[in-house]
């Protein structure tokens, strides 16, 4: 396999369960709807065909802290008070992944050549993340006990005794998505 490495500042993964709660803290794993709009994004020609996932076979993600950030919002509705229209402003607390490190595996150096020229994003476009020049060519087994290089949150996406629900599919029926966790190494970096 060949893997990319992104890295960058930030980032944030939305929880499928936000829904503008006073504090909201990044999941520390990548749904499959979150894979596949990554892949999308790298591969514009699959935005035509089903949702599935088609050329991103592995990745794995780690992080050096959650840094809580304040947010103001707005919510979507208008509200009325005697002739005047107003919304309403609040706060949140939102818990932003820094430094965050992804890699991500292709079957193929073709494909991964193509990623490797281009920016991704977690779910956020303003938490953007930069390719690393070099691609590594190892094996899924490398990939998987290579810890002090590879370490990291891996959601396995299949059904199994160990996994849990990790939101719906809003591309398919909003069917439920289901994984279990990967652990590999220590997927928090230590602050010295």
């Amino acid at each position: 396999m060949f893997f990319v490495n992104y890295t960058g500042p930030f980032g944030f993964i939305k929880p499928w369960t936000a829904v503008r709660d006073s504090e909201t803290l990044s999941q520390q794993f990548l749904t499959p709807s979150i894979i596949a709009g990554i892949e999308r994004k790298l591969f514009p020609e699959l935005l035509a065909k089903p949702f599935e996932l088609y050329k991103v076979k592995r990745h794995r993600l780690s992080y050096k802290q959650v840094s809580h950030q304040q947010e103001q919002i707005q919510p979507r509705g208008w509200n009325k008070s005697k002739n005047c229209y107003f919304r309403k402003k609040s706060i949140l607390v939102r818990g932003v992944l820094i430094e965050p490190n992804l890699h991500l595996g292709f079957a193929n150096l073709d494909d991964a050549e193509y990623a490797a020229r281009q920016h991704i994003c977690l779910c956020r476009n303003e938490d953007i993340l930069l390719p690393a020049k070099q691609i590594v060519k190892i094996t899924e087994t490398e990939f998987d006990t290579m810890a002090n290089v590879f370490n990291g949150f891996e959601l396995i996406f299949e059904r199994t005794d160990q996994s849990f629900l990790v939101g719906y599919n809003r591309f398919d029926q909003n069917r439920p998505m289901y994984g279990w966790l990967k652990t590999v190494g220590s997927p928090v970096k230590h602050i010295c």
